[in-house]
């Protein structure tokens, strides 16, 4: 018994002394250890299991927030607004620098804004340009071309998230460095990376709301709102290569030809190229065939999309996609001209 202070009372003091000197601690850092010890294990996910889990962060969720994407010396904002009742998908992207646009997405309806002009360019896309790329490539294993590995934990945008690898098993792919929020798995970011880990490219949230008080209905009475505005419509249909006259054989491993498709011609001009896109799962590639026209325009290398051009006798054919130089070249020497 300590002299003059009864047992019980000396024994409270001196829990509440260790419980003041642990809060410390924990406050200076000191007490890490300890709390690293209660913290969740990462998932052990294959690269296809982390796939489902980003796509399963969109569905029943809402969520807005503000990105940026860096391309060398390019940087660029846009804020987002993301609705999905677990079936039907709304997006809204208004770009905040450059030229206004704002940009709705539907499912696969896709409806492109420019306020200053007052036109809107409306039109399907089965392929859309997004990251993790589609759920399944018929024919294509993922994980036979990316191996996942965890790099531990890091916050992003007031989030906790996983830090995960996409390491590619060879040289025709790059590599993704994402980060994954810890409890919905939503990407806060991505990074995508060439040779030696040089980050080519990148996508950040630096401020997102999570299950954001957002309806469906309300963003679909938005998105229809363009009366007085000059809507064009091109119209797209599915092909095939052989159906206009081209043979495509995929020469990089793991990539699977997703679909073609034909855009109309507009009056007299030449037809447009014939668009054939590949995917090994996460990377995608676009093929444009064309009859003697130049590449589409405003196509250029950045970042790490990549643009590659060869004659096929009187045809022009453009490989441009998020893939090394090399990979395009290949991709263009599996395309030939049927007799």
């Amino acid at each position: 018994m300590t002299a003059g202070i009864p047992m019980g009372q000396a024994g409270a003091r001196r829990g509440r002394a260790r419980r003041l000197l642990l809060g410390a601690l924990l406050a200076l850092g000191l007490g890490a250890p300890l709390a690293r010890a209660a913290e969740p294990a990462p998932p052990a996910l294959s690269v296809q299991g982390w796939i489902e889990r980003l796509h399963e962060a969109t569905r029943q969720r809402a969520y807005s927030g503000t990105f940026v994407v860096t391309r060398g010396d390019d940087v660029v904002a846009a804020r987002v607004v993301h609705v999905c009742d677990g079936q039907r998908q709304i997006e809204r992207i208004e770009s905040l620098s450059g030229p206004a646009r704002v940009t709705w997405r539907l499912d696969d309806e896709v409806l492109t804004l420019w306020p200053q002009q007052q036109t809107v360019l409306r039109e399907r896309r089965e392929t859309l340009r997004l990251f993790p790329g589609p759920l399944k490539v018929p024919g294509v294993r993922v994980d036979e071309h990316y191996r996942a590995e965890v790099r531990g934990r890091d916050r992003i945008a007031g989030y906790d998230a996983w830090v995960v690898e996409f390491v590619p098993r060879d040289a025709w792919r790059y590599g993704y460095r994402l980060w994954s929020e810890l409890r919905t798995g939503l990407a806060l970011k991505l990074q995508t990376l060439g040779a030696g880990q040089q980050v080519l490219e990148q996508m950040a949230y630096t401020e997102l709301q999570l299950d954001a008080p957002l309806r469906q209905e309300a963003l679909l009475r938005q998105m229809e709102d363009t009366r007085g505005w000059r809507t064009s419509r091109p119209q797209l249909s599915r092909t095939t290569p052989q159906a206009q006259g081209w043979r495509i054989t995929p020469a990089v491993p793991g990539f699977q030809l997703m679909g073609c498709w034909q855009r109309e011609g507009d009056g007299g001009r030449s037809r447009p190229p014939l668009q054939c896109v590949l995917s090994d799962g996460l990377a995608s590639v676009s093929l444009f065939l064309g009859g003697g026209e130049p590449p589409p325009a405003g196509l250029a290398a950045a970042g790490a999309m990549q643009v590659r051009t060869q004659r096929s006798g009187e045809h022009t054919l453009v490989a441009v996609g998020e893939a090394p130089a090399a990979t395009l070249e290949r991709l263009l020497a599996g395309v030939e001209r049927l007799p």
